[in-house]
């Protein structure tokens, strides 16, 4: 949500791709959530620029951080760009070792298919339902970015958005 909300663009195009998928069904649901391939692009480049495990333990260390951004790898790597993987066979697995936000081979994480099912699921929820803002007339370029680093990676500062309740009856 960090870097969605952060740009605008990104928001917007997921927003429209759920809001088209699901409107037209009774509720989101998980039957549904392959249609969703700009979503689907959003996470895995946030996975990519944030994993969730910054080390992978096989015989040595690696720092998945490095390799996520490294731009042998990747063009801007530093930069959140989801189009990088539409149409893109890169995938979850780590085949060719420039991806690995699960780890790869035999010690791939065995929860990696169900921890993205609920990332994509509840994503989906939110940006189905709701349209978000910072709160205070806090600008987007004002959101702090930084990580702690420990066995997980996660924000240093806490993300408080303001949902508001989106009704497609009332859109012009």
């Amino acid at each position: 949500m960090a870097e969605m909300i952060r740009d605008p663009r990104v928001m917007k195009k997921a927003q429209t791709e759920v809001r088209e998928v699901f409107n037209e069904k009774e509720r989101v649901d998980e039957i549904y959530i392959n249609e969703l391939k700009y979503l689907k692009s959003v996470v895995k480049e946030t996975l990519r620029l944030h994993p969730a495990a910054p080390l992978l333990l096989q015989r040595e260390c690696g720092h998945v951080c490095e390799i996520n951004g490294d731009p042998k790898y990747w063009i801007e790597p530093e930069r959140f760009y989801p189009e990088r993987f539409m149409d893109s066979s890169i995938d979850y697995k780590g085949s060719n070792f420039e991806y690995i936000p699960f780890g790869a081979g035999r010690r791939i994480c065995p929860g990696s298919t169900l921890g993205l099912l609920h990332v994509e699921l509840t994503l989906s929820f939110l940006l189905c339902h709701f349209d978000w803002k910072l709160p205070n007339g806090m600008n987007c370029e004002e959101l702090d970015m930084t990580e702690i680093f420990g066995v997980t990676v996660r924000r240093k500062q806490d993300l408080y958005l303001i949902p508001i309740a989106y009704s497609p009856l009332f859109t012009t």
